[in-house]
């Protein structure tokens, strides 16, 4: 069964969707990170060299001010491991 995007119910392209998902997906990944190793905004943006505004993003899920490529590079920093499906 396919995963439902919401993107696509709020009227994004679908290929506008896609992205906007992955990018969600992603910043769970590190709003994770922060909250298992008991980290505050600050040190967690401390640890991946980015500034506290930044980080706060992230944890706000405003994904729109960040790209995929700079998600994956700060789940690579903090040692997330992150695979891609594809899919016709």
């Amino acid at each position: 069964m396919a995963r439902q995007n919401v993107f696509l119910d709020l009227g994004f392209p679908k290929h506008e969707a896609a992205v906007m998902l992955m990018r969600c997906d992603l910043a769970q990944e590190i709003r994770q990170w922060l909250k298992k190793r008991h980290l505050s905004q600050a040190a967690g943006a401390e640890i991946l060299g980015i500034s506290a505004p930044r980080i706060n993003e992230i944890v706000k899920n405003r994904v729109e001010k960040v790209s995929v490529d700079y998600l994956l590079g700060l789940c690579a920093k903090a040692g997330i491991s992150v695979s891609v499906k594809l899919a016709a």
